[in-house]
């Protein structure tokens, strides 16, 4: 072949090299970006699975709505988090999908919503009800009619419009899913947002048509009605939810009632009462007490309207005070609505529960007001007789024969009553509703007064697990401390490290200077119920070995000795407590936010044995970093992607750019090399300063023993011969972007790398160090790693040592302190070179190991 045939395939074959070039360059990029996307992913899960713990608390309210988004948000964070690894290894990990789903299978059951009985009577007569019906009539009708038809007592006739009828109202012509579409737009926590969906949604039913069949029936029952009683009659039409007047979730006063209804507006009145389910009050009201809104189901009751002369409530026991067991009756003039609304003053009739019953405290109001049946429909207040504004609205014996009707219902239902009642004028006295009565625990114990507790010694923090423990103070710096630690001391740390979770079990409570509520030890916390107060400044320094303190983790407060007064304090109130929204959440949760997955070196540790969402995301990140590791060490990216960076060290270093580690000034040079100025890694920078901060006095003296050792080791190590094909024998070089650095290094004869990420975000920043080889013998690699290692350790790394081998790494530390700890990192990469060969001569140790720290003060602490 002549050289001018030559020459075009030399230039073909060229091309297409730098073709393979800039695909090897978009590989690095890609990869980098979708580790760049795990990392933010698990950020994001972190702080998801962090609110998931705190609404498990149940301090604040929250619906079915919100429970379902939070797990939802979960789930799509570790989905994305799993796509991202399998992106980074061209699908080596798709095995986490077919757990992730199995996963998934468990939760979803928890989140759908409760299929309820959908079958049944539309109307029922009020004479047939029980509480075997409370399914289809509502707790309130049912208790009604068991209180009449098993006790005998008097209450209205009347039916009840059942849960069927309202069930097939709302699947008519997608009634339903309008309004599950409205409610799932609107942020709870918007006022105006909420009360503009309450308005749609109340008129969107009573605009709607009933099916023609349940309002024929409702109909059908009024009429019947008003032929048993041989006239026409007016009903109450008051609502009757499934959830409604239970024990814990009364629902008092949250739906409509319309009284005095006639034939011409029952229809209507149905529909409001069945609307008010959405009320804006009921809404909050079902949020508040961690009730589904899916679980409440309206039924109608339809009574018979009672002209009253008197009326009003009955309390079977004191609502403030669990050991008062007189009964307390409650009078007005007319109907009862003046009490019930609490628009008016009331008599009060205080009835011992002696044999007899007996008034043993009377208080008799002025009542100006009364309310009674219009002429047409509904009710009118009146102005009372001036004469009998002040008389008692009861003799003494109606409030006893009062009184014994609330004793019984109390035994027949075995708690304690709120009870509504109404007295004709021919003194008959009608029921006219009972429900659980909600009692407050009285307590003698006085409310501590924050003057009164003790100057705390520290305060500040964040409360990663509530509550307050008593105990003595115990720091732990190193692994080996663990092993002293005292059961119920007052576990210390630097940094809320994983590990220190074995100790929890042991922990009166938790104190440290760094970490986050979201992090894994505040996780298990939570789980183990130990007080924890994270991110105590100078916690490690305030207190004493062995100094007996208090955590108030609730009140972000650390005192000396202990402060009885914090025990006594009452608890906060837990909203959520008991309620079927928390139950449903804490269900969900078991799938969600356990670990079980804490030791990456463990043979364990793998996708088969992830049995959370939780377990997913610590194995997906832990994969990640090993695979940003590994990448770097091959061979072909690293020649096809690199440029040599220009600077005034003997070594030479190769810059690997995944994206915007180089200034654009920087990469528009065309010599394929980099200056340092144009270097945009702050973490690249960091390591570089401390790797430059102290110029390398040179390899230290070796004794004779020490020089024999180096030479014997370079005969038989076949990685420090340099002529020889070696797993070391590779270029000094950084791969890059702004936030992110991987740097892989020789040093004379030890190996490191160091991956760091560093930017604002404290719960992404992290760096790894790993070292390896040297010239001496093993014995003295191993000293020399043990001897790293210890200094790392004082700066808050954890460290793992095998043989010559050293791991560690560091997480969740501000801007700051991470660089200050990457500035070392790079000190001791350049000043532990040929330091093995002097590790048996413990001055000579003690003498460097001096210097560093000394040394270490060019980079001080930021506070």
């Amino acid at each position: 072949m002549s050289f001018f045939n030559w020459f075009p395939f030399r230039k073909k074959q060229a091309e297409k090299t730098q073709e393979d070039l800039a695909e090897i360059r978009r590989t690095f990029a890609t990869r980098y970006d979708h580790f760049r996307l795990l990392i933010q992913a698990n950020t994001a899960t972190h702080e998801l699975m962090a609110e998931l713990e705190e609404a498990l608390r149940g301090f604040q309210p929250y619906g079915m709505h919100y429970v379902r988004a939070l797990c939802t948000r979960i789930s799509t964070s570790i989905f994305q988090m799993i796509r991202h690894l399998n992106e980074l290894d061209h699908g080596s990990y798709e095995k986490l999908y077919d757990q992730f789903f199995v996963i998934q299978n468990r939760i979803l059951p928890h989140l759908e919503s409760r299929q309820h009985v959908e079958e049944g009577e539309f109307v029922i007569a009020l004479s047939d009800v029980g509480r075997d019906q409370a399914d289809l009539c509502g707790p309130k009708m049912a208790t009604l009619g068991e209180a009449g038809n098993k006790l005998g007592l008097k209450i209205p006739a009347g039916f009840v419009v059942t849960t069927a009828s309202f069930h097939k109202f709302m699947k008519k012509d997608g009634l339903e899913e309008e309004i599950d579409r409205l409610i799932q737009t609107a942020e709870t926590d918007d006022r105006e947002a909420m009360f503009q969906v309450s308005s749609k949604i109340m008129q969107l039913i009573i605009q709607s048509d009933l099916p023609d069949d349940v309002a024929t029936e409702i109909l059908n029952a009024y009429d019947s009605l008003c032929r048993s009683q041989g006239e026409a009659v007016k009903v109450a039409v008051r609502s009757s939810a499934l959830g409604e007047d239970t024990e814990g979730a009364a629902f008092a006063g949250q739906y409509r009632s319309i009284l005095n209804v006639d034939r011409s507006s029952l229809i209507l009145a149905c529909k409001e009462v069945m609307a008010s389910k959405y009320s804006q009050q009921a809404m909050a009201y079902r949020i508040n007490r961690g009730i589904r809104d899916e679980d409440v189901a309206m039924s109608v009751g339809c009574i018979m309207m009672i002209e009253a002369a008197a009326g009003g409530v009955a309390y079977s026991r004191s609502p403030m005070n669990i050991r008062d067991e007189n009964i307390s009756v409650y009078s007005v003039w007319g109907l009862p609505k003046a009490v019930v609304d609490g628009t008016a003053e009331a008599d009060e009739f205080k009835v011992s529960r002696t044999n007899p019953m007996q008034v043993i405290g009377r208080h008799i109001a002025d009542k100006e007001d009364k309310y009674i049946c219009d002429a047409g429909e509904g009710v009118c207040s009146v102005q009372q007789l001036f004469s009998r504004r002040n008389e008692p609205s009861l003799t003494d014996e109606q409030a006893v024969i009062v009184a014994e009707r609330a004793a019984r219902i109390e035994d027949h239902f075995g708690h304690p009553q709120d009870i509504e009642w109404a007295i004709t004028e021919d003194g008959d006295l009608y029921i006219l509703q009972c429900r659980p009565l909600m009692q407050l625990e009285d307590s003698s114990e006085v409310v501590l007064q924050s003057s009164s507790v003790s100057i705390p010694v520290i305060s500040g923090g964040r409360t990663a697990s509530p509550g307050v423990g008593f105990g003595s103070i115990f720091h732990v710096r190193k692994d080996a401390d663990t092993l002293r630690f005292p059961d119920g001391g007052v576990l210390v740390l630097k940094q809320a490290l994983p590990s220190r979770a074995a100790l929890l079990s042991r922990c009166s409570a938790v104190i440290t200077e760094q970490g986050g509520i979201a992090g894994h030890l505040a996780n298990v916390a939570r789980e183990f119920g130990v007080p924890a107060l994270f991110g105590v400044k100078g916690a490690l320094t305030s207190f004493e070995e062995g100094q007996l303190v208090t955590v108030d983790a609730d009140g972000r407060a650390i005192y000396a000795g202990q402060i009885d007064e914090l025990f006594k304090e009452k608890p906060r109130h837990r909203l959520m407590r008991g309620s079927s929204v928390q139950a449903t959440l804490r269900k969900a949760a078991r799938h969600i936010v356990r670990l079980n997955l804490t030791d990456p070196d463990s043979p364990k540790f793998k996708p088969s044995n992830c049995k959370t969402l939780h377990d997913i995301m610590r194995y997906c990140h832990e994969m990640a970093v090993r695979e940003m590791f590994e990448f770097g060490t091959k061979k072909e990216f690293v020649q096809a992607a690199s440029r040599q960076l220009i600077c005034n060290v003997p070594q030479q270093f190769w810059i690997l750019n995944l994206g915007d580690g180089i200034a654009p000034e920087g990469r528009k040079r065309t010599d394929r090399c980099v200056l340092l100025e144009h270097i945009n890694s702050a973490p690249m920078r960091a390591l570089w300063v401390g790797m430059q901060a102290v110029p390398w006095e040179g390899p230290p003296a070796v004794h004779t023993q020490g020089l024999l050792s180096v030479m014997f080791e370079a005969t038989v190590n076949p990685d420090l011969n340099t002529t020889s094909s070696s797993r070391f024998s590779q270029k000094n070089y950084f791969m890059i972007s702004e936030r992110y650095c991987c740097l892989q290094s020789r040093f004379g004869f030890h190996f490191c790398g160091v991956e760091a990420l560093l930017g604002d975000r404290v719960s992404e920043n992290y760096a790894s160090f790993q070292f390896k080889g040297g010239a001496a013998n093993l014995e003295r690699r191993i000293l020399r790693a043990k001897f790293v290692g210890e200094i790392l350790d004082e700066f808050d790394f954890r460290v793992r040592i095998r043989e010559d081998n050293l791991n560690a790494r560091l997480e969740g530390l501000g801007r700051s302190s991470m660089e200050r700890r990457l500035k070392i990192l790079g000190y001791l990469i350049t000043h532990t070179r040929q330091l093995d060969m002097i590790m048996t001569n413990s001055l000579e140790v003690e003498k460097y190991k001096t210097k560093f720290f000394e040394d270490f003060k060019l980079f001080p602490a930021v506070q």
